[in-house]
This record gives C-alpha cells, structure tokens and sequence, in this order.
C-alpha cells in the first residue's frame, strides 16, 4: 500500500488557511464538481447542491457573519447546501418535514464535500472547512438567496497552499474502532493520545490543550440553538 496515491492523499490531510495568489482553472473546478455529483448518495436522491461564491461583496457578507478571514481571500469559496428544493417542484406531496429526511441530507452533504476537497487535494489543492456559517445561518440563507426546503450546512475555502502545518494527531483506533459491539472508553489509549496532542499544540501555539478542552469548547454550553428553528421555517426537521 506503500504506493497508493489515494490512501497517501486521504492520511496526509491537513486544514490549509493561507492560500497563494494562484486562481484555480476553471477546469480544475469543474473536475471538482463532477468530483462532487459522483459522491455516494441515499436512493439516488442527489439532494445537494452547491453554492460558488465569486460575488466579492457576498464573501465579504459571508467572511463577517462566519469570522473567518480566509472565507474573502481564498480563490474559491464554496457553499454545501441540503438541498429539497428541487424535490419538492417535482414531487409537491414529498414529505421533508420528517426528520429522516434532514439526516439524509446532512450525510450525503457530507459525503459531497470531503469527495471534493480530497479530489483537491489530490490536484495539489488545500482547503478548510467553514462550519462557522453556521453561526448565522439564517443570513447566510438570506445571502444566498436560498429558498424553501433547502438549508448551507458547510463552506469550503479552496486555493493552492501557502503554508505547510503538521499533521493534527487523530484518535487511535482503539478508542473508535470497535468488535461487535461499544467498548467502555480505554483510559490508557486516552492518556496516550492525550500526551500526544498536548505536545502538537505546546510545538504549534505554546498552550497544554487535550482532547477534552475540545469537547468541554464546543458541547459544554447550548450548541447553535438558532439551528432547529431555521430548519423549521425552511420546512425540515418538524416531526
């Protein structure tokens, strides 16, 4: 497996923030996308869509309702839509209120959007996820002239790399990959990776951070709360 290009390009991933001036050719993007429409996808729904941001004063909208200055400066910005818009046009008496129907279209969004950014990867591309538009989703639905039964979920930065940052350590297999059934947590296997993490971020930034700063960050305190209630006006998740 010493020579699998795909494996190689999936274990050396790593958020890339800073990108080089070079423009991405347009049939560089366009592989992306039909990277993106060959994704996995739940009975053959294709219930994503995308959104390419090329406007400057919308990345500009987008970049200060998310916080992330790499959203204005990167080459291509793009928008990860659960999308039942089209869906319900040609089936008026489909029921998307379910909440079936949301993860649908959370896991094939997913799917969508890590095929593309390891399709760029693997051109020699670096990306970054932006889930903080999510923070404003609603304005961002507004931006994007979104309309009913379709909702952004995520947004990706794409350009060529200007920075080369160290792989972030990632959970041994022991404490995620389990035999015929859930195994209590290994305290040893946490303790490991513990250690191992705290000196990535003592190398990266000077702080002692674990594992659980991470958890105790983001779930420790009401997460997004203005989600449901967007995705009830849009028409999802209600029963």
């Amino acid at each position: 497996m010493q020579n699998n290009t795909t494996l190689a390009t999936i274990l050396s991933h790593r958020s890339i923030r800073h990108f080089t001036e070079q423009p991405i050719a347009e049939d560089v993007f366009q592989t992306l996308m039909q990277a993106a429409i060959h994704a996995s996808t739940s009975n053959h729904l294709q219930c994503v869509s995308i959104i390419r941001v090329t406007d400057k004063n919308l990345r500009k909208q987008i970049r200060e309702l998310s916080g992330m200055s790499y959203v204005e400066s990167c080459p291509e910005f793009i928008v990860f839509c659960a999308d039942f818009n089209k869906h319900y046009q040609l089936e008026p008496n489909a029921q998307l209120d379910w909440a079936e129907v949301s993860l649908i279209g959370a896991v094939d969004t997913g799917i969508t959007a890590q095929n593309v950014l390891l399709a760029a990867e693997s051109l020699g591309l670096g990306g970054v996820y932006i889930g903080a538009l999510r923070n404003n989703i609603e304005a961002v639905a507004e931006i994007l002239s979104l309309p009913k039964y379709c909702v952004p979920l995520v947004g990706m930065c794409l350009g060529y790399p200007a920075q080369d940052p160290d792989l972030k350590p990632r959970l041994p297999t022991e404490l995620f990959c389990y035999e015929n059934s859930y195994q209590t947590l290994d305290k040893q296997a946490l303790e490991n990776y513990n250690a191992e993490l705290s000196a990535y971020y003592q190398a990266r930034t000077g702080e002692m951070r674990i594992w659980q700063d991470a958890i105790t960050g983001t779930l420790a305190q009401p997460v997004r709360p203005q989600i449901l209630p967007f995705f009830n006006k849009q028409g999802l998740l209600k029963r």
